[in-house]
Formats: structure tokens, sequence, C-alpha cells
């Protein structure tokens, strides 16, 4: 048959899906660990000594540029939504840092002798659609021919640097907000195995090339002392990072966490991606669940690899009322409830309660 003109499953032609292909926690550990010191850049404000999800440089002028690269196998069969879903989730990293995205370059692997040039094409389309809707060009980039189909952006973007937002800043005191559902790696996983839904995969599919753009508008915002985005290291990584970076501890109320809609039936046909084990032995040591929270479920979702999952922030207590408007203003409304607080530090840096 003619390259062409055969269907293709671009999920069949990859060992990972979306953000749950990330190396794991310990061995990317082991991976950036260098005894050797390397000479220090004056102008660099984020850079390789803390897990943020960008770096930042200062242009002087209050100015700073955040740059970052993000790239991925495929987590959807088809070549434009696979495009969209990498765009989206490799800009997420400018609006986590609180930026606005000015300009992407791709970044495509593809393997020529088994999948056709124009199914590339169409990642590149899917893309160019995502980072127009997030009005940047996308410039140019790099190929390679590569074993497995991968994708993904390096985006520039800027701020001003008195609003730049780390994940390390959180005070005690800040609430703990989300603006996405967790359980895409479930839906993931369900999807690659046949199990997902008609119904739940176009929700699945919009969470996926969903633009994070709220994070712009948080970074205006002085109430505003952390953020993050939660992606391959699921909620429970990307929180750690938070606590140990700010030195505090951290109360998630389980209950409250916004979740995928049909989760539990896909959790009862055991549909948990590989990464999710990963992450809850490089995490779980960190985390104590409390005797009324249903501790099973909380090991499959807490970890559970997010693709361009949502905005995670921390939020002084003066600005909750205003934060409620905005979020109601940006379609945002049901995810208005804290999620958790953060607390002085102590032997538990995660508790997970009702």
């Amino acid at each position: 048959m003619n390259q062409e003109n055969k269907t293709y499953n671009l999920t069949e032609f990859s060992h990972g899906a979306g953000c749950g292909c990330k190396i794991e926690p310990k061995v990317l550990k082991e991976i950036l660990h260098s005894n050797v010191s390397g000479k220090q850049y004056e102008n660099l404000l984020v850079g390789n000594s803390s897990n943020d999800d960008a770096a930042v440089y200062d242009l002087g002028n209050n100015q700073a540029l955040i740059s970052t690269t993000d790239f991925f196998t495929p987590i959807v069969n088809d070549a434009f939504e696979f495009g969209q879903i990498a765009a989206a989730n490799a800009i997420s990293d400018v609006y986590a840092m609180g930026g606005k995205p000015m300009m992407a370059l791709a970044i495509l692997g593809w393997p020529v002798n088994k999948l056709p040039a124009s199914l590339a094409k169409r990642v590149l389309e899917g893309a160019r659609s995502i980072c127009e809707e997030a009005n940047i060009p996308l410039a140019g980039g790099h190929s390679i021919d590569s074993l497995e189909p991968i994708f993904g952006l390096s985006v520039n973007g800027l701020i001003q640097k008195n609003m730049l937002k780390k994940n390390n800043t959180a005070q005690a005191g800040n609430y703990i907000f989300l603006t996405k559902a967790l359980g895409s790696g479930i839906l993931s996983t369900a999807q690659k195995r046949g199990h997902l839904k008609e119904e739940d995969q176009q929700v699945w599919l919009k969470q996926l090339i969903t633009l994070n753009k709220f994070g712009a508008l948080l970074g205006e915002k002085a109430y505003v002392t952390a953020m993050t985005d939660i992606t391959g290291f699921g909620l429970l990584g990307h929180l750690h990072e938070m606590t140990e970076g700010s030195k505090l501890s951290a109360e998630l109320y389980y209950d409250a966490i916004p979740k995928m809609k049909s989760i539990e039936y896909y959790l009862g046909l055991n549909c948990i991606p590989d990464a999710t084990y990963r992450n809850w032995n490089a995490y779980s040591a960190f985390v104590k669940i409390d005797e009324a929270v249903d501790a099973m479920q909380s090991f499959q979702l807490l970890p559970d690899p997010q693709t361009n999952g949502g905005l995670m922030f921390a939020v002084d207590e003066s600005g909750l009322e205003d934060l409620s408007r905005l979020m109601a203003q940006n379609g945002l409304q049901d995810y208005c409830k804290a999620i958790g607080k953060f607390i002085p530090q102590s032997e538990t840096l995660i508790r997970v309660k009702k």
C-alpha cells in the first residue's frame, strides 16, 4: 500500500506518551548533578540552580527574557492534534513564569522510513494553529530522522522583572490553586488501550490543547507569590518542587482537587501510566495521606503525569477576592476553590487531607 494512503496511529510508533515519557525524577537528578562548578552569569535570574519551568535572563530596564524548550512523543494518534498539544504544552512554560510568549521554533524528529512526510506537515500545521492562537510566529526550527516521532517547541517570552513568578517563592499561609482537572495521563492510557469513550475523548482533547494564557494575567498580580504548571511529574512532583524550593510544607485538600470526568471508570480498568509508579516511588517518602482519604485513588491520581496540565499557583489571602473575580472573568469559575495551603515546614512536606 502507498505510504501516503495508509492510515497511521502515531501512538503505535512511540514507547511513551506526551509528558509521561519524561525521564524519571531520580535519573534526571543524577543527570543534572555535577561536581564541576560552572561560570556564574550575573544576568541569569533563573537557571539550573532551581527546578523551575524556564530559564530567565535579565535584559535590563526591568525587562527579562524567558526561554524554554519542551518536546515529546505522541499522546494522540492524529498528527494535527499532536502538533497542537505539543505546542500548547511548550508555550505553557512561559505562562507559568507569568510571562508573555513572543516567538517559537519547532523541534521535529521523524522516522522518515516509517511515517510519510505529509503527517509531519500536519504536525507542524497543528503547532502553527496554536502559535497563532497565542499570537506568536512559528519562525523556524530544526528536524532530524529519528526512531520515534518527536515534536515540540523552543519558546521565548518577555516579562517585567518585578512581575516574574518562580516556583520556589511561596509563603506560609498562601493558598494553592489549580486551573485544570487532573487525570489526563489516565485518559491517555485509556486511549492507547482502546478504552477511551468518545464523549470523554473530546473533553480530554480540549484540555490538552487549551493554552494556559491565564498565567500572563497572574504575572501582573503581586498577591500571586509562586507559580508552576503541572506536567510529567504530576501534581505531587511539582508541588514537591514548590515546597522544597520554598522551604515550606503543604496541606492538600483531596476532595477539592478538580478531577476529569469518568476518572473512576478508567481507574477501574487499571488505566494507569507507567510514569505514575515512577513518580510515586520518587515522591511518596515526602507524603502523608490521612486515613479519611482513599489512599489507592490518591496514589493513582496525584502522581498522574499531566500533559499541558493546569497552572498551580500560591496566593496571598489578601488577593482571594480579586482572584475569584479574575478567574470568573476568564472562564475558570469552576477552579476558584483552593486545593490546599502552604504551611511552615515540618517533617512531612505534603499532607493529603480529606
